[in-house]
């Protein structure tokens, strides 16, 4: 199966992403599994905003082997669901893991490279041109608001290579898009023994304001603050039902 049998290319999406594999020492379990107010958990709230991208969805849990949800499983229909392992990053001939995002993230773009070896060149050059989408689990951003948001930026940073969140004092590049053509340099960069997100990304990127309504659902690290997410993410869900 290649890639182009789902990518939004015209939307210039080629994949999602979503970062599962952090140790989550201050919340006291691992974020993917939380399980928000309406009996579902993180990772598959993630799965299937995700989904409906109609893109590949990636989990990059660092091999701890978070399960989704069967119903999300079993569709043959939609796009596939892949667990994906870190890089290996290779130093001197010996393999070592390094951790942190930046492996996580180069896994997941040599993955819908290697999905769409196969494909014509065309589609293959379209591709390089192409982003990939990442998702923190410390976050309640659906995919599909997150890449709207985001994509309006496309067009006004054509020299940038990264496009994330940003509020008046952070940049929040784990919720933010890249483009498959950075690939070789990020492998290269994490071959070097580097995985400081913040250094990568400061020549390539391009930011975009946080909305005001986001701002209470993502980087949440404790329990109080991840109830305080959902009490937010309720909410909003409940204006925009009185909206309609």
């Amino acid at each position: 199966m290649t890639i182009t049998n789902y990518s939004n290319f015209q939307d210039n999406l080629a994949g999602v992403v979503i970062l599962a594999g952090g140790a989550s020492r201050r919340m006291g379990t691992p974020k993917a599994t939380l399980t928000l107010p309406t009996n579902e958990q993180l990772l598959d709230y993630h799965v299937r905003h995700s989904l409906n991208l109609n893109v590949p969805v990636m989990i990059a849990d660092n091999e701890r082997g978070f399960e989704v949800d069967s119903v999300l499983m079993d569709n043959e229909s939609q796009p596939p669901i892949i667990h994906i392992a870190d890089y290996e990053v290779v130093n001197n001939d010996k393999k070592s893991k390094t951790g942190g995002a930046l492996v996580a993230i180069e896994s997941a773009l040599q993955t819908l490279i290697t999905l769409n070896s196969s494909a014509a060149l065309e589609n293959k050059l379209l591709l390089q041109s192409s982003w990939l989408l990442v998702i923190s689990c410390d976050s309640l951003i659906p995919a599909t608001e997150l890449w709207q948001n985001l994509q309006s930026l496309i067009d006004n940073a054509r020299d940038k290579k990264v496009i994330c969140l940003a509020d008046e004092n952070h940049l929040y590049p784990l919720l933010g898009i890249y483009r498959v053509s950075i690939e070789p340099d990020l492998k290269a960069y994490v071959d070097s023994g580097e995985r400081r997100v913040m250094s990568f990304i400061n020549p390539v990127v391009q930011t975009v304001q946080f909305l005001k309504q986001w701002q209470p659902l993502t980087n949440f690290n404790t329990p109080a603050e991840f109830v305080h997410a959902c009490e937010a993410l309720r909410n909003i869900n409940t204006a925009l039902s009185r909206e309609i």
